[in-house]
C-alpha cells in the first residue's frame, strides 16, 4: 500500500479521550538525534510534516499523524538526551512507558529508529525489553545507512539484527530514501 496522504492531527501528553478511538497506531520511537522525524517525513514523502528541532529534546508530547485516513503514526518524544533536567527526563520516561504499555492505545507496532553506525545503546535495550514484555511488535530502522561504506553498513546491520533478536531490521536512509518501500510494507503488514 502506498502512502497517499498524511496530516498532523494533535499532540497528547497522557490519557486522553482521543486515544479511545479504534484507529490502529504505529509508534515511532528512538533516542534524540537518530533522525526519527526525518524517517517519518521520508516515509510519508513530505519534507516538513514532522518538525525536527536543532535542539534535541524539544518534543515533549506524542504527536499524532493520520496516514491514508486509516492509521495513525505516533511520533514519540526522543529519549536519552542529557541536557534535559532529571525531572524532565523522568517525566518523558514515564510518558513513554505508559504509552507503550497502555491498553488505551491500539498500538500495532513500534518502529525503533536508531543510528546505524552507533547501533543499540543500553536505553534502546531497555525499550526492547519493555516491548517484549508488553508483547508489542518492534521494527528496528537502522537509519543514516548512507553515511557508511557498503561493507561497514552490512556489518552494522548484521550486528544490530543479532542484538535485536526477533525484530525485523531495516537498513534506512531518510536522506536517500533507502529502505522506504521495505519500511512501508512492514508498517502496513501490521495494520
Amino acid at each position: 500500500m502506498n502512502i497517499t496522504s498524511a496530516e498532523f492531527v494533535r499532540g497528547v501528553i497522557g490519557s486522553n479521550d482521543f486515544l479511545a478511538n479504534d484507529m490502529p497506531t504505529v509508534a515511532f520511537a528512538g533516542r534524540s538525534n537518530v533522525g526519527k522525524s526525518s524517517v517519518i517525513n521520508s516515509l510519508v514523502r513530505r519534507r516538513e510534516l514532522v518538525r525536527s528541532s536543532a535542539h534535541p529534546g524539544q518534543t515533549q508530547q506524542i504527536n499524532y499523524f493520520l496516514v491514508n485516513g486509516k492509521v495513525y503514526f505516533a511520533d514519540l518524544p526522543g529519549y536519552g538526551y542529557a541536557k534535559l533536567s532529571l525531572t524532565q527526563r523522568e517525566k518523558l520516561r514515564k510518558l513513554l512507558l505508559w504509552y507503550l504499555t497502555s491498553d488505551e492505545v491500539i498500538l500495532r507496532a513500534v518502529v525503533l529508529v536508531i543510528d546505524a553506525k552507533v547501533g543499540l545503546k543500553d536505553i534502546d535495550y531497555e525499550l526492547l525489553a519493555t516491548m517484549q514484555e508488553a508483547q508489542r511488535k518492534v521494527i528496528v530502522v537502522a537509519n543514516k545507512i548512507d553515511k557508511l561504506k557498503q561493507g561497514e553498513a552490512v556489518a552494522c546491520v548484521k550486528n544490530i539484527a543479532e542484538e535485536a533478536e526477533n525484530c525485523l531490521v531495516i537498513p534506512y536512509s531518510a536522506l536517500k530514501h533507502i529502505g522506504r518501500e521495505a519500511l512501508q510494507r512492514a508498517v502496513f503488514d501490521v495494520v
